[in-house]
């Protein structure tokens, strides 16, 4: 007995255990600072809407999350919340030293584990330490805890920890778990639908509804009983709740579809433009409100994807609509699917202009005193400075002497290859250039071949260039960004094209009255369905590898080009469809303008485009060419001209190209081998 301590032994002992306790703990709350929030905490869902500011288009997420205001909750939310994870929440210090106690106990016990935090301890996990699960850790959380609990309102705690905890389905945070669950906003949660998320909270993945409802159902009960036992509900208002229905549910890849090149697009343009980076849109809960307008994005898709049936599978379609006063790009069709076709047609892929060069080398002779009205030969096949074989038109045949509006009207090769001899190949690729279309651009170089667009463009590089013809010679650069706000409301960029006059306003007035002749008699003359003045240049390739259509009216101006990729990239001959043989500009892709430019062009004003400066000539439609083609002189070659597109068949009741016998099929690029300015366009950034 002499060797057991005495009762006061014991006492001073379990006194000096105690001290030694109240001392570490006082040391550990004196040294233990509460640290910046956590990245995952803090990240928050970042929107991008369309340019009406109120229609998502979708969003970028580490963690999908979008933080609210706690008094915008209805009190039964938190309610549940507290009656469900920490009943004791109103009254404890931030700590539950009976539930901590318990847990402890009962794991020592060797039974499985137990989890003793409150909503504040909860809370400083997520929001400022991460997961821990040592002893030390929690040691350090609750002392943390403690602390939060005296610097914070108790509201400020259980608004932030309802901000913070996963709910399953990829939600962080009431707001995204209402949307997920309900289809509906935190702020419009019932008594009932509050329960069921309360109840999920411990395991949500394994709780939802549509994994488990048995559980769900029996968590769902025991929280609405745990509500009345503390207070929160009446017995009367418990009996009537039904357990709450869930929306489906299916994991969706923000990038899928066409929208996908959308978003693609704006996470490049505020890299490159804002300098936002893609892991501060991933979790900034920026708000983005780009220039796309929904209805005529909507437009350009359905344009697209009512091609026929037998359209090839490799055969691409690019889709680009801009405001040519501002730079807003209000459509953009890059493709399908941008998660199983990632390139964007408008943007990366590049395809052969064909004769959308035309109207460069037209806009260099206006500047250097052409007329109009200047007439020029138009046999072929014609020898012609810098080819080693004559230069054929499309259809072979000769028109006689004609001006400039009538070459542009029935894209006559020979006639413009002649004026670019005369006025210089340099001052084709200086317009060019100082329309919008890259220098570095392949195929672009000093020869005279360039004015049958041999260079391989982009549909963005020609949509920035076409519009500073539509614009009168005012040149934008293209933006899809509008503004960008913070998660506070500031602004954080805009985006803007202030504008560069390059081209003299008579001189573009004279080069779109030979362009409108395009669209009222010639290679476009499908696009005159608008039934307003209109203009525009039809292309088509060597090869008939791509076709394009680039037109506008005062407000709108849209680029379409078509093409087909080979197994390597390259680009391939473009194969018929939907009783077309021979694709060419004036075929699908100038149907597909005009089929977005009616939709896109509903409700707004008719305009006509400035008059021509000096008087030109008269448009008419093109005559059937009869005259057949003389030869000047013996040539050892003729470059082949493919046939003609023949009428096509209707494929139900979509409308078809126009392809009356009396309207001559835009071109194929007549350029000729040693002589083309450069290899076919290819398939590559």
């Amino acid at each position: 007995m002499r060797w057991l301590p005495s009762w006061r032994v014991v006492v001073a002992s379990l006194a000096l255990v105690a001290a030694v306790g109240v001392g570490l703990f006082a040391a550990a709350y004196a040294s233990i600072s509460v640290p910046e929030p956590d990245d995952f905490a803090q990240a928050e869902t970042t929107e991008v809407y369309y340019a009406d500011g109120e229609t998502l288009m979708g969003a970028f997420a580490e963690y999908d999350r979008r933080s609210v205001d706690f008094a915008t909750l209805p009190e039964h939310v938190g309610n549940a919340v507290v009656a469900s994870e920490d009943r004791t929440f109103w009254e404890n210090r931030g700590v539950d030293l009976r539930g901590i106690t318990r847990a402890l106990w009962n794991n020592l016990r060797g039974r499985p584990t137990q989890g003793g935090s409150t909503i504040t301890q909860q809370y400083v996990e997520r929001y400022f330490m991460g997961t821990t699960t040592t002893y030390t850790g929690k040691f350090k959380e609750a002392i943390l805890a403690i602390k939060i609990n005296n610097q914070m309102e108790k509201e400020e705690i259980l608004g932030s920890y309802l901000n913070t905890i996963y709910f399953g389905r990829g939600a962080y945070g009431i707001e995204v778990a209402a949307q997920k669950y309900f289809g509906k906003p935190a702020a419009e949660l019932t008594v009932s639908e509050s329960a069921l998320l309360a109840g999920i909270i411990p395991s949500p993945s394994n709780w939802d509804p549509r994994i488990d409802p048995e559980m769900a159902e029996s968590r769902w009960n025991r929280v609405l009983d745990l509500m009345v036992e503390d207070g929160w509900l009446s017995q009367e208002e418990r009996d009537t709740q039904q357990f709450p229905e869930t929306i489906e549910f299916t994991p969706a890849n923000t990038f899928a579809g066409p929208t996908g090149y959308l978003l693609d697009l704006v996470r490049t343009e505020l890299d490159e433009k804002a300098g936002i980076s893609a892991a501060e849109i991933d979790t900034a809960g920026l708000r983005i409100v780009t220039t796309i307008e929904k209805p005529r994005q909507d437009a350009a898709v359905a344009a697209v994807d009512n091609l026929p049936e037998d359209r090839p599978e490799n055969n691409r379609v690019g889709l680009v609509s801009m405001d040519p006063a501002t730079g807003r790009i209000v459509a953009l069709y890059g493709g399908p699917d941008f998660v199983e076709q990632p390139r964007n047609a408008v943007t990366q892929d590049r395809a052969q202009g064909g004769s959308t060069f035309k109207p460069f080398t037209l806009i260099a002779a206006l500047e250097d005193g052409a007329s109009l009205r200047d007439q020029y030969e138009s046999y072929t096949p014609m020898e012609i400075e810098g080819y080693d074989v004559p230069v054929n038109n499309y259809d072979s045949v000769n028109r006689g002497s004609i001006d400039l509006v009538r070459a542009t009207q029935d894209s006559v090769n020979t006639v413009y290859v002649q004026l670019n001899v005369e006025y210089g190949p340099a001052r084709t690729v200086e317009v060019a250039e100082k329309l919008g279309i890259p220098a570095d651009t392949p195929g672009l170089i000093d020869s005279p071949s360039n004015v049958l667009g041999p260079a391989s463009p982009r549909a963005i590089d020609t949509l920035r260039a076409y519009g500073t013809i539509a614009s009168g010679g005012v040149r934008h650069e293209p933006y899809i960004v509008d503004q960008v706000e913070d998660s506070n409301g500031n602004t954080r960029y805009r985006g803007s094209s202030e504008g560069e006059r390059v081209v003299d306003a008579d001189v573009i007035a004279n080069a779109t009255y030979a362009m409108e002749s395009v669209v009222q008699g010639g290679s476009g003359k499908t696009a005159s369905e608008l039934g307003r003045p209109a203009a525009g240049k039809t292309g088509s390739s060597q090869s008939y590898r791509s076709a394009w259509f680039a037109g506008f009216v005062p407000q709108l101006v849209t680029v379409v080009n078509m093409y087909q990729v080979g197994p390597n990239g390259e680009e391939e001959e473009l194969t018929g469809f939907g009783g077309v043989r021979i694709v060419a500009g004036g075929t699908w892709p100038t149907r597909i303008w005009t089929d977005y430019m009616k939709v896109a062009l509903e409700g707004v004003e008719v305009q006509d485009f400035p008059e021509p400066v000096i008087a030109p000539p008269s448009r008419t439609p093109s005559p059937s060419p009869t005259t057949p083609s003389p030869t000047p002189s013996p040539t050892p070659e003729e470059t082949p001209t493919p046939e003609p597109t023949a009428t096509p068949t209707e494929p139900g009741n979509r409308p078809q190209p126009t392809t009356e016998p009396t309207e001559p099929l835009p071109e194929p690029t007549e350029t000729t081998p040693g002589n083309s300015g450069g290899a076919p366009g290819q398939v590559k950034p």
